[in-house]
Formats: C-alpha cells, structure tokens, sequence
C-alpha cells in the first residue's frame, strides 16, 4: 500500500483520510491545528511552506490539496498556498491531486463539462482557474503529475456550516420543524455533490495514474432544487413538511455588508439563480464510479443528525 499526504482536515478532507485508510493506506493529514479524523498521522504545519510540506511528502505517492482558506481570502491566501504544492509534488515526485469547485467555468448555459474553457471573471473564479492552469502547465512540462477533481456543493453527513443544504443551516433545522431560510430561488435545479462520492472520487485520482493530466467532475446525480431536496428528507425522516423561505435580494445584499461570507457569495450567486447542472459522466465512465442515489444519501443524512 501506498503513502498518501492529505492538506486540510475539513468536509472533504476528513472522508478522504477516513476512504484511503479503508484502502489500506498509510495517510498522513496536515492542517495548521495538527486536527484531523483518527488513525492517521496528524501533523501541524502551514501548507504554504514549501520546504515543510516537501519534507512532509517524501517518499508519498500522492499530495491531496483539500485546502479551504476564508472565502474573503481567496485573493490573498490561495496563490502561495497553489505554489507550494506545486513546489512539493516537484521536490518530491509525488502526484498532486487538487479538490476544486465549479467557480472558474463562471456562468454556463447548459449542463458542465470539463472541456469547457475556464472563462470566469469573479475574483475566486479566476484564482481557481489560475491554480488550474499553473497545474496543467508543470504537468505538460514534465515537472508534475497533476490532476483536478471538481465538485458542486456539498451535502452528506459531517458538512461544515457553509453547507448550503448542510447539516447546520439546513437539515437539522427541517428534522426538527423549523423554517429555513435560502438565498435564493429554492424551486431553480442544482447540482449537489455528495461527500463521500468526492472522497471516493479523489482517492480513486490519486491511485490511478490514468488520472493525471486533465480534470474531472466528481460523479455528482441530476440537478434537484432545494425544494425538492427537503421535501425527500423531510419524507425519509418522517419530520414534518418543510418550511423554506427565500430571502429577498435586497435584504440579501444588504446582509452582505457587514457578513464577509454573505458579501463574498454574492459573486457565486448566478449558480442558484438559474439551474446549475454537472455533467460527471466522464468520470463515471473512465473509472466505473456512479453517484450515490440522492435518497440513500439522504437516508445516511439523517441517520447521522440522529
């Protein structure tokens, strides 16, 4: 079995450790903290030092970036952070497999595929597609193995509160008969990506050398609206019917003057304001994963918030 370096301990990164650790693998996770799931090696150290993460990768198979700096930072902390995994996965010969968003397609009309260009002019859009095109580049120049694995929102059990159909803002207040208020249209389809499929999907990139080279779309079910997804949760908990309340625009952005996280999603707000569809099925197709069924995920959703 293999060695495997996981940078961030978050939502994605905690399943990942957990999913190679099930493969038999020894991982090893570094956050800032030294936090992370057990039965690994936890170790603290700032991503952004090269030198530190490069010691900390020699002799691994593959360096996993399941980093998620601020939102309202993105500018700042992602361009150092991108370099020094580059810089590793050159110093050690280590294959860089990154967990990315949908942010640097920017809007689309249609379903997403990863052949279409990266032609987003938001800020966080165009640092996402920055990181990806420096990636691509040390690959094609033989310096790195590197490929990208791109995901929609999440949802599943162990969600961070930035979840939009999360654990925190979302299914813990519906189980137990609250409203919930969305920022958006709840009746316009989305994209949602579950947590393990991502994890699955990324130790899979990272163990699989037909992989690298290109990026891929975590295998992600059809678009449902939010609406939808809590009237089948609210059915498979046996909770009463949801009660969901969309925030109007202008309180909206008023919101976002004095909430960094609120004034940073206006950027993104174009994905929930018209439907939002993942195409994964190359993917799906080269490595023979399907997305978990939306209602058996749910089904572990709320065995998880019980």
């Amino acid at each position: 079995m293999g060695k495997h370096v996981i940078v961030g301990a978050g939502q994605v990164g905690a399943h990942l450790a957990e999913r190679l650790t099930g493969m038999g693998h020894d991982v090893t996770v570094v956050t800032r903290s030294g936090s992370g799931p057990d039965g690994v090696e936890r170790v603290a150290a700032d991503a952004a030092d090269r030198d530190r993460l490069a010691t900390l990768a020699k002799g691994a198979d593959t360096i996993y970036n399941c980093v998620n700096p601020p939102y309202h930072r993105w500018a700042q902390d992602w361009p150092p952070l991108a370099a020094s995994f580059l810089g590793a996965a050159e110093d050690t010969g280590a294959g860089l497999v990154t967990l990315s968003s949908l942010y640097g397609y920017g809007p689309v009309d249609g379903p997403m595929t990863e052949d279409l260009p990266l032609a987003a002019t938001g800020t966080k859009g165009r640092v996402r597609a920055r990181m990806w095109h420096d990636a691509l580049a040390a690959h094609e120049a033989g310096r790195i193995r590197a490929t990208e694995v791109r995901g929609s929102d999440f949802y599943g059990p162990g969600s961070s509160d930035q979840s939009f159909i999360g654990e925190v803002r979302f299914v813990k207040p519906l189980l137990a008969g609250k409203r919930v208020f969305y920022f958006s249209d709840p009746s316009v389809p989305h994209a949602w990506t579950y947590l393990p499929d991502a994890a699955q999907a990324l130790a899979i990139a990272g163990t699989d050398e037909r992989s690298y080279g290109r990026a891929w779309h975590v295998p992600t079910g059809p678009a449902v609206s939010t609406r939808e997804v809590a009237e089948r949760l609210c059915r498979i908990a046996g909770a009463p019917a949801p009660r969901i309340h969309e925030v109007p625009r202008a309180i909206f952005n008023a919101a976002g003057l004095v909430a960094p996280l609120l004034r940073e999603l206006r950027e993104t707000r174009y994905q929930f304001d018209e439907p939002f569809v993942l195409d994964s099925s190359a993917f799906e197709s080269a490595f023979g994963m399907a997305p978990t069924p939306l209602d058996d995920a749910l089904r572990t959703v709320v065995a998880a918030s019980r």
